[in-house]
């Protein structure tokens, strides 16, 4: 069985490695061809935009995929480098029939990765991306002539995807100060535009990309040179975004990290406020901190707990109405606003909050107490027996009773090596360390390859 091309975001690897410039024009092609077949082009000519991040190696794939696109037929809009968000906004706003967007998110620079968006800037689905794997390297007619594609440049992007953001706020972020680490990425140019357009005064750092730096020691991944460049400014707060700005993590004005649970927190406490939390309901993965749910609970909201990854957290949110979800990472998605994770809006509506409560962002992360928190990984384990070994059952079991209602027990398979993670929180580190080492040495001897 061929694996499949089409990972939990689009297709991604080493740039010339595993992902040529003849692998992404045939995805295109093919891409263009499904849609088509579909019925989604009859009656007009279809449309792509194309945007990428700072990777060197964007410029050449970004070739492909519109030389990919025309010749079957599609115009193209060139965006240039711009967010993953911003080209799912520009898909829905200039009405086009698909978007695609080469990056590799957080990744180091030698990767890179190309993901295909529907109309209206929505991730397709797991059926259309096998579609499109079956017609690759498939015969067909190709156009000519007059209904070949054509190219042109969209040099407006950056500004209407910020314009976009900043429609979104409702009070201005004048008097604030904010250090934004723009991770040598997409956001670059519309980051502390955004920013600054809403009143606020900005500190970019790592906004100088030279298509080999990006994430490299910055970023979302990188928070230290975040934590320092708040502390010497004396800013408000820090944000720090990832290569492709989908995510972004914090820092307050003291430069203690502010992650995803507590981002989360602030904003569906200002929605609930508002009334704008859509069946008081926040989503969030099963690795969100106890901590969180807790709070949220004693806010008199529900938390509605998926899988690990942010399009579980979205197709939770698409099947049952919910306005709010996110992970840990730092994966906020505001689903009045944007249709994926959005770095910049998320920072936006946290500052927003701290200008419309006059309350810092240290005294609004307090809301969540976080639980200490251990992750433990068991190599060379037989995964897939570890929902039914019940020996490994009764001891978590065992665990989970003494920890009561103070910490839990979270035991998940890889999804592509042969181990399994043990996580545990507890009242104390001491405590969720004692407990995961157990379950782990459980885990080995149970579970062991031999």
């Amino acid at each position: 069985m061929t694996p499949r091309l089409f990972g939990t975001d689009g297709v991604r690897g080493l740039a010339n490695g595993q992902l040529t410039a003849e692998l992404a024009l045939d995805l295109s092609v093919a891409a263009a061809r499904v849609l088509a077949d579909r019925g989604e082009f009859v009656g007009h000519r279809p449309l792509a935009v194309v945007g990428r991040d700072t990777r060197i190696s964007g410029q050449f794939l970004e070739s492909a995929v519109v030389a990919g696109l025309a010749s079957a037929g599609v115009d193209v809009l060139l965006l240039g480098v711009l967010p993953t968000p911003g080209v799912a906004h520009l898909t829905g706003s200039l009405g086009a029939d698909l978007g695609v967007m080469l990056s590799a998110s957080h990744n180091a620079m030698p990767d890179n990765g190309i993901k295909f968006l529907a109309r209206g800037g929505l991730k397709l689905d797991d059926a259309i991306e096998a579609e499109i794997e079956r017609h690759l390297h498939q015969e067909w007619d190709r156009p000519t002539g007059g209904s070949v594609g054509r190219v042109s440049s969209h040099p407006t992007a950056v500004e209407e995807y910020a314009a976009h953001l900043d429609s979104t706020l409702r009070k201005t972020l004048s008097g604030l100060t904010v250090v934004l680490d723009c991770a040598e990425g997409a956001a670059y140019d519309a980051g502390p535009r955004a920013l600054r357009q809403a009143g606020a005064t900005v500190i970019p750092i790592h906004a100088e990309p030279n298509g080999l730096n990006i994430n490299d020691g910055c970023g979302s991944t990188h928070l230290e040179p975040l934590r320092k460049a708040v502390l010497e400014h004396g800013a408000d707060a820090g944000f720090a975004l990832d290569g492709d700005a989908d995510r972004c993590l914090a820092v307050d004005h003291d430069g203690e990290v502010v992650d995803g649970d507590q981002i989360l927190a602030i904003l569906a406490l200002a929605l609930a406020e508002t009334g704008q939390l859509a069946k008081d309901t926040v989503v969030a993965t099963v690795m969100s901190n106890l901590g969180f749910v807790h709070a949220m609970k004693g806010a008199g909201l529900g938390v509605r707990q998926t899988k690990v990854g942010d399009r579980y957290v979205l197709e939770a949110m698409k099947i049952s109405g919910y306005s709010l979800g996110g992970e840990q990472s730092g994966h906020v998605i505001m689903s009045e606003y944007a249709t994926t994770g959005d770095g910049i809006l998320t920072a936006l509506h946290v500052l927003e909050r701290m200008a419309a409560t006059g309350k810092s962002l240290q005294e609004l992360a307090a809301v969540v107490s976080r639980l200490p928190q251990v992750l433990v990984n068991v190599p060379n384990v037989d995964k897939a027996r570890a929902d039914e070994d019940a020996v490994l059952a009764a001891a978590v079991a065992e665990e989970e009773a003494i920890l009561g209602e103070t910490g839990r027990v979270l035991l998940r398979p890889s999804g592509t090596e042969p181990l399994v993670r043990v996580m545990v929180e507890a009242g104390t580190y001491d405590e969720a360390h004692a407990v995961a080492g157990r379950l782990a040495e459980v885990v080995r001897s149970q579970l062991s390859l031999g």
